[in-house]
């Protein structure tokens, strides 16, 4: 069990991201068909692929704090020692993590607007509380995998190891 759940903490992000997509790609795909095959095309794939996209994307914010791929401006990490830099990386991670607290109630209140209000997507009529829920679900990992940064940190500078930099997008 508690493999099953190192691998979910791991993984979870990559896991649906990639279900997301595989998702996106189906629909488009299954639309071009009917549009150009078919002369037909349905309500629902470019609206529901549109917001998959959404949530992709926002899971992915996610998976780039757990692998500190978010764009930055490094140039002052490579003129500091390794233990100010550790401390630059709490302290941007503690910003961010006060901008996500932030970002979350205003995006939360937008989802219970849209719930109460009842404001529905143009296509499909189903209401839009689903899909800008997308914001809040995002932020909330985001949280989640910042504060095991934090933990992460905290626990090698006091250990006297250098901190996690994150992983390379391009080698």
């Amino acid at each position: 069990m508690r493999k099953l759940l190192a691998t979910l903490n791991k993984d979870l992000e990559r896991w649906l991201m990639l279900g997301f997509y595989l998702y996106i790609v189906a629909v488009i795909i299954i639309e071009v068909f009917r549009r150009f095959v078919l002369n037909y095309s349905s309500i629902w794939g470019e609206e529901t692929a549109r917001y998959a996209f959404v949530y992709l994307v926002w899971i992915g914010a996610s998976a780039a704090v757990t692998d500190r791929a978010h764009i930055r401006i490094d140039i002052i990490f490579h003129l500091v020692s390794t233990k100010v830099k550790g401390y630059l990386y709490v302290f941007g991670d503690v910003v961010t993590l006060g901008f996500a607290f932030f970002a979350l109630y205003y995006s939360a209140e937008s989802v219970l607007q849209s719930i109460e209000f009842g404001s529905a997507t143009s296509g499909l009529r189903i209401n839009t509380g689903w899909f800008t829920a997308a914001v809040p679900i995002g932020f909330c990992l985001i949280i989640i995998r910042l504060i095991q940064s934090l933990r992460r940190d905290i626990a090698d500078i006091r250990a006297g190891r250098p901190v996690f930099t994150g992983n390379a997008m391009f080698s």
